[in-house]
């Protein structure tokens, strides 16, 4: 059966209770934190504990240094985008940023004391250093609160392992112009809401909310039921993007360019999509094809909207231009 002919899914549909379940999410990721900078002869910022807030601005982006700023930062609930601990570290000393950090869903790596000086190069970073977000990040329901709030159904975007943020901050303008009601991206193997991203976006970024989610493929399921259907866009798709239902409630899926979208997400989606292809590339770049997707999808949710907003035969319009009684 031909994916635009069959009928949209209800929250009660049994098909999507099976396998469901709630993507956990992290907590804590929330504004609301100290923000202070530390640069030239500026006093620094103190935490509540009386200890400086060492942050440092670097080409944009914004890095705090040290054990006690990272830790105080992550009890706040200041977004984080990752936390890199020093592979010599005491282990009784990073402890408590570990769990803290476990709690609140924010990734750790551990690197090489050269990667750490590299990030806060002149800086006492004592092995910790953390990157905040340009942004603070939203929860999945966020998105679908505020799709609800416009009396409109979901039109989401999720993004599988697209780690540059020139794509991301690309896709978030075209989210912001098609009148999407967000973006979720997995919290690893992704691109961050670093500064480079918020530029790109021209400002996107201060508008549409992103979620970040520990799993996709959970949140895949959880947005199944809650009536959601999912289109997985691969190259090798039988049916092309023009001739699929994208009008109802939709969550569309955007890979990584090397790869596309992984296996176990490709089998999760309802249906996947392809973009006719007529000259000698074989794809486009992650951002692009999103833009494109978004605006077929928003050609068909306008048609359906005027199709119902049209009069019937009952009330067809008269010469004057009324509609008749």
């Amino acid at each position: 059966m031909n994916n635009r002919n069959k009928p949209r899914p209800s929250s009660g549909d049994p098909r999507r209770q099976a396998g469901g379940g709630q993507a956990p999410r992290g907590r804590g990721e929330r504004t609301g934190g100290p923000r202070g900078q530390f640069a030239g002869t500026r006093e620094p910022e103190l935490l509540e504990n009386g200890s400086p807030l060492v942050e440092e601005e670097q080409a944009g982006e914004s890095y705090l240094a040290g054990k006690h700023p990272v830790l105080e930062a992550l009890k706040a609930g200041r977004a984080l985008n990752k936390i890199w601990l020093s592979n010599q570290a005491q282990r009784n000393l990073v402890q408590p940023i570990l769990e803290e950090a476990k709690s609140r869903g924010v990734v750790v790596q551990f690197a090489d004391k050269k990667k750490l000086d590299s990030l806060v190069p002149n800086m006492q970073h004592q092995g910790v250093v953390a990157q905040a977000a340009a942004v603070s990040y939203a929860e999945v329901d966020d998105l679908l609160a505020r799709a609800k709030e416009r009396g409109e159904a979901p039109f989401l975007i999720l993004l599988d392992e697209v780690e540059d943020p020139h794509n991301l901050g690309s896709i978030l303008r075209s989210v912001d112009c098609t009148g999407a009601h967000g973006v979720i991206v997995p919290k690893r193997r992704s691109a961050s809401l670093t500064a480079v991203v918020a530029k790109t976006s021209a400002g996107a970024v201060e508008y549409v909310p992103v979620a970040r989610v520990a799993n996709l493929a959970q949140t895949i399921d959880r947005l199944k039921e809650e009536g959601v259907w999912v289109a997985g866009t691969d190259a090798s798709a039988e049916q092309d993007v023009y001739k699929a239902n994208l009008s109802g409630p939709l969550a569309i899926v955007i890979g990584s360019e090397g790869k596309g979208i992984s296996r176990l997400i490709r089998e999760k989606c309802d249906f996947l999509v392809s973009l006719p292809m007529f000259g000698h590339v074989n794809s486009l770049n992650a951002s692009v094809a999103a833009g494109v997707i978004l605006y077929e999808a928003v050609r068909q949710r306008r048609a359906l909207q005027e199709k119902a907003a049209a009069p019937s035969s009952a009330t067809a319009l008269r010469g004057d231009g009324h509609a008749s009684p």
